[in-house]
This record gives C-alpha cells, structure tokens and sequence, in this order.
C-alpha cells in the first residue's frame, strides 16, 4: 500500500510541505532550501540550442503543482533532523565534500577515475576523444571493472558508423534498461551524441535523475555514480580516431538520404516525451 509522504521546502523565510514524489529533491531530509543539495549531486537539465539540438526532445516538463501546505516556521531548524541526526549528518557531510571538491563522483564516495576537461555543458564531466581511446587500448583496467559507450544517435546514423563496442540508445525506454542491470563497483558509463551537444546530455541527465528516483531512500547511494561525456561526440571521435570506428565512416543526422529517418525518430521522441508530461500530471493530480 502507497503511503503519501511529505517534503518540506523552505522558500526564503518560509516552510512549505509538498509531496515528496513532485519535489525535485528525491530523498527524505530535514528542510533545505531547493537548490542547495540536488544542484550539487545531480546534473541540471538546462536546455542547449546548438548544432545538435533540432531533435523535438524537450529537456524540461511544464505542470502545475498542486497548492502548497504553508505550514510556520518551528523554534527549532534542526527538530526534524534531530530524529535522525546520522542521516542527516551523513548528508550533509557528502554535500559539503561535493562543494569543496567537485571532482569527486556523484554519490561522493571517491574521486572520478578519469581525467576530465571543461566542456560545453558546466555540469557534466567531459573527456576528450584521446582519454577514451586511452579506456578502449585498457589503460584505466585496473582502476575500472567495466565501461559502458552509449551512443544516444539515432539507427541509422550509428549504422553509418560508430565506436567500435558501443550502444546505441537513442530513446528514453533504452536508458532506462540500464538500470536494470546489475551493477558494478567502478563502473563508468560514457555518453555521447553527434556533437555531444544535446541528445547525449540530455540522456545522461535523464539517466541521473530516474537513477536518484531509484535511490532515494538510500541517499546519496547511486547505480550508476560516474558517467562522463564524450567531448565533441561521434564527429570529434571520428576525425581522430577512425580506426577504432566500425564501420569507419561518419553519417551525420542531416543526412539528405536520411530526412524520413530524422522525421520518425523526432515523432517517437515528442511521443515519449508528452506520454511522460501526462503520467506525471496523473501521479500529481492524486495528491
């Protein structure tokens, strides 16, 4: 039987309560205020309108939330937190290591294996196409167990050519399946698109938040805690690296031969994306 749990927010000097499956924060806390924790350990999904992006995937939902219940603010901050003081202490402990050190991984156990650059997106882990093939000759082996090359391209641009050993995920339902996996100590996953500029982003993002959903009873806890991003996707990979290309060849998006391709996966990825935004109305309107 479902239980309807409660979140609280502070909102600048007042508390509100909403229900914790609409928050944006997806583990039981004391309040906090709603940026603080979930911008530090989870990738924002800000939208990138760049060579990559005429796809029709939405990156956000737009929904109105049921009315809050404004409730005053209690003497004291911490009362809640008073009734479980290690888990919030631990918490706490992993958001303040996140914002002194932001190269530790996602659920703040350890630092990131690899070596990362600033690329396009601020708020994701980026590599370059050197420090990939570094993974693929097995320099990293005895630091990783395994590793994971998700091409969010669609078919028919990844049979046109692709990283030799990768997995083409182009829709949401194939991401999804990842986290049906068993999981792995120090297992990377690394995603990439065309550019890697918007599909490849936006499924890593996408990743990260129905892991989080996942977890969020076992905060900070993830399945998947160290996901990179390829740098300049296919078409950067490609240029310096073709032998390690299969076939070797490069078929962009645009592709003349490809427009009713282009056209069907862009109708199967608003489809998803609007049957999303109607379930989440649903589970809303419950409350």
């Amino acid at each position: 039987m479902l239980s309807r749990r409660l979140f609280d927010i502070q909102v600048d000097d007042e508390f509100y309560t909403i229900p914790a499956s609409v928050s944006s924060l997806s583990f039981d806390s004391p309040p906090v205020k709603a940026n603080d924790l979930m911008s530090v350990m989870t990738p924002n999904s800000k939208r990138n309108d760049d060579e990559d992006s005429g796809l029709g995937m939405e990156d956000h939902f737009t929904w109105s939330l049921p009315k809050f219940t404004k409730r005053q603010r209690e003497n004291d901050d911490n009362s809640r937190c008073s009734k479980r003081p290690k888990v919030c202490s631990d918490i706490k402990a992993v958001v303040t290591k996140l914002e002194e050190n932001d190269d530790f991984i996602a659920d703040g156990s350890r630092l990131h294996t690899l070596p990362t650059i600033t690329g396009k997106h601020s708020d994701l882990k980026s590599i370059t196409s050197q420090t990939l093939t570094d993974v693929l000759n097995g320099d990293y082996d005895d630091v990783i167990s395994d590793y994971k090359i998700i091409d969010c391209r669609y078919p028919y641009e990844f049979e046109g050519g692709h990283i030799r050993g990768a997995e083409n995920m182009s829709l949401h339902e194939t991401i999804l399946t990842l986290l049906r996996l068993p999981t792995k100590d120090k297992q990377i996953i690394i995603f990439h698109c065309e550019f890697s500029s918007e599909r490849g982003p936006k499924m890593l993002r996408f990743l990260r938040s129905k892991d989080r959903d996942l977890n969020k009873e076992n905060y900070p806890s993830l399945n998947f805690p160290e996901i990179y991003l390829l740098d300049g996707g296919y078409k950067s990979f490609f240029n310096e690296q073709p032998k390690r290309c299969d076939p070797v060849s490069y078929r962009p998006m645009l592709h003349s031969d490809h427009s009713e391709d282009l056209r069907h996966f862009r109708v199967k990825s608003k489809s998803w994306t609007f049957g999303e935004k109607r379930r989440f109305a649903k589970k809303v309107m419950k409350f």
